[in-house]
């Protein structure tokens, strides 16, 4: 079996951030498109990253206006921006949103046409300008990732693209920056990540190679979530999800993910809710949907979740694994259903149809139908 597996250069510890205006002299840019968002800014990141840019002698622009879930207006009107200023480069400094939106302007300012032209797998054709990615949350991994997803309003769809050409020059990750985060979005954006590393492990394109990040990853967040969210100044358990983060986004991007990023993605498109909070509940009830197509891959993650020792049947520890999953859902404050975060009036039926059409669904380990997923969605709901 032939595989590959594609990574960026990553810049890993406290002030990392520093090293910005270094690597983008590296690969020769001098002016930058700097890609973040209001919440980003008023926490004085942005405004650290601009600070190194200006201090290395390069120019920059900045466009700070993405939101939550971000659509194609937001692409346009970046790379609008990007070529009225006639910048050769863009940084993306923010959570999984940021970072999204500054792969997909580096998208259209190369290849052209509209960001939906790209929607899929491998339909990007000309090289991206460099870039260089600064996550400020523990959770999406978009910044060592070949994924961007942006919403297309009239469609009300989440849009996945999915691209070699879409992982990053440079990824710079600052576990330090992580200590400006509320409890809510620590606990959100850290589940998210638990669900990258399960999913990718559970996927039928994991590897050896996506295994290691995907475990590793899961075991630095069994561990180090519950402190992390406890204590936005535990520096210790900030490095391990910052680590966990990126490394669950190193296995994703390789071995792409499953039902529960196809169902929330659908979800997403449609309502305005958090993407790390959607992922937290549906994924035990996926896992246990997807339990019985790999019962020796679940058994694993129920030993790193405490199992081990505990039975000889792998189905056991699988079950074991998805009860532990809830109640560290639970101490954390995570909501259980997707009614508690705002879901009102869903159409099951039309956004199960929009997951089936999602490339994370082709990975799922457990063939799916229409009626699987309206029921799935029936499930986390109540």
């Amino acid at each position: 079996m032939i595989t590959k597996f594609m990574a960026p250069e990553i810049i890993f510890g406290d002030h990392a951030i520093h090293q910005i205006g270094e690597s983008f002299l590296r690969l020769g840019a001098q002016r930058i498109l700097v890609v973040s968002d209001p919440g980003v800014k008023a926490a004085g990141w942005t405004e650290q990253a601009v600070n190194n840019l200006k201090e290395t002698g390069l120019a920059h622009t900045l466009y700070e206006k993405v939101t939550t879930n971000p659509g194609t207006d937001q692409v346009i009107n970046g790379a609008a921006l990007y070529r009225e200023e006639k910048c050769d480069a863009v940084l993306g400094v923010g959570g999984g949103s940021a970072l999204d939106v500054a792969k997909a302007v580096a998208i259209i300012v190369s290849n052209g046409g509209a960001i939906e032209d790209y929607e899929g797998v491998d339909r990007i054709h000309s090289p991206l300008p460099p870039t260089i990615m600064v996550p400020t949350t523990a959770g999406s991994g978009s910044e060592v990732s070949q994924f961007s997803i942006i919403i297309d309003p009239k469609r009300k769809k989440k849009m996945t693209i999915v691209s070699k050409s879409l992982v990053p020059d440079i990824a710079i990750v600052d576990p330090f920056v992580l200590m400006t985060k509320d409890h809510l979005l620590t606990a959100a954006t850290g589940l998210d990540a638990i669900s990258h590393a399960i999913e990718a492990y559970v996927s039928v394109a994991a590897t050896p190679l996506t295994d290691v990040h995907a475990l590793n990853a899961l075991k630095l967040a069994a561990a180090n979530l519950r402190p992390s969210t406890a204590s936005h100044t535990n520096l210790e358990a900030k490095r391990s999800m910052a680590m966990a983060s990126m490394q669950a986004g190193l296995a994703f991007s390789n071995a792409i993910l499953g039902a529960v990023h196809a169902m929330s993605h659908a979800i997403g498109g449609r309502y305005e809710l958090p993407h790390g909070e959607i992922n937290s509940i549906l994924l035990p009830h996926v896992m246990e949907f997807n339990l019985i197509a790999s019962p020796s891959r679940f058994a694993e993650i129920g030993d790193i979740l405490g199992a081990a020792g505990s039975t000889e049947n792998e189905m056991e520890k699988g079950r074991f694994g998805i009860r532990a999953l809830r109640s560290l859902a639970g101490d954390i404050g995570a909501p259980k259903t997707l009614k508690e975060v705002g879901l009102n009036n869903p159409d099951f039926h039309k956004m199960a149809e929009t997951a089936l059409e999602d490339a994370c669904m082709v990975t799922n380990p457990r063939d799916v139908t229409l009626q699987d997923v309206e029921a799935l969605f029936l499930k986390a709901y109540e």
